[in-house]
C-alpha cells in the first residue's frame, strides 16, 4: 500500500491539536450537505481533473469519502505522484459518525 490509514479517533486528535495538514473530502456536494466535518475541504472526485493540480505535494494529506473507497483511489494517485505523507480516513465519514461525532448524520 502506498498510503497509510488513519482511524477516525486519530484524525479527531489531529484536529484538536490544530496541527496543519491538507484535509480533503472527495464526496459529492449533495453528500457534503447531508454530513460533513467542517475542517475538510470539499473537492469532489467527479471534478478531480479540475482540482488535482491545485494541491501541494508537501506535508500531510488526509483524504476522506463516505466509506473509504473513493478516497483510497485518490490516496493511491497522490502517493504515486509525489505526495509525501498520504492518509485515508478508515471507514470514511460513516465511521467518523459512529466513533467520534454521533451528531454527524449517517446516510
Amino acid at each position: 500500500m502506498l498510503y497509510a490509514l488513519i482511524l477516525p479517533t486519530e484524525l479527531a486528535e489531529k484536529l484538536k491539536t490544530g496541527e496543519k495538514f491538507n484535509f480533503i473530502d472527495v464526496r459529492e456536494p449533495i453528500e457534503y450537505e447531508i454530513a460533513r466535518i467542517e475542517s475538510a475541504r470539499l473537492l469532489p472526485l467527479s471534478r478531480f481533473q479540475e482540482w488535482i493540480s491545485t494541491l501541494e505535494p508537501v506535508g500531510e494529506t488526509v483524504v476522506m469519502c463516505h466509506h473509504g473507497v473513493r478516497s483510497a483511489q485518490v490516496c493511491t494517485y497522490l502517493a504515486q505522484n509525489g505526495f509525501e505523507k498520504v492518509f485515508n480516513l478508515e471507514g470514511g465519514i460513516d465511521s467518523w459518525s459512529t466513533e467520534v461525532d454521533r451528531n454527524v448524520p449517517r446516510y
